[in-house]
């Protein structure tokens, strides 16, 4: 994966209406997808694949995360 994408290209969750900045950032490019937290944009950005990002919905939607 290349250097990563502008601020402009994350986008954070409608889901995330608490307004205290405790959520996730995501970013889909050509070349994959990349998360941040929101509180520190600075910290580590993580980058997974295509199919590493699909596997990963795949798991969220089957309930395989769920507490």
């Amino acid at each position: 994966m290349n250097r990563l994408p502008s601020d402009e290209t994350f986008k954070i969750s409608s889901f995330c209406t608490c307004g205290c900045e405790k959520c996730v950032a995501v970013a889909v490019t050509s070349d994959g997808v990349y998360v941040r937290d929101t509180k520190d944009a600075d910290k580590a950005t993580l980058a997974f694949t295509p199919d590493e990002w699909s596997v990963f919905v795949k798991g969220v939607k089957a309930g395989d995360f769920d507490l």
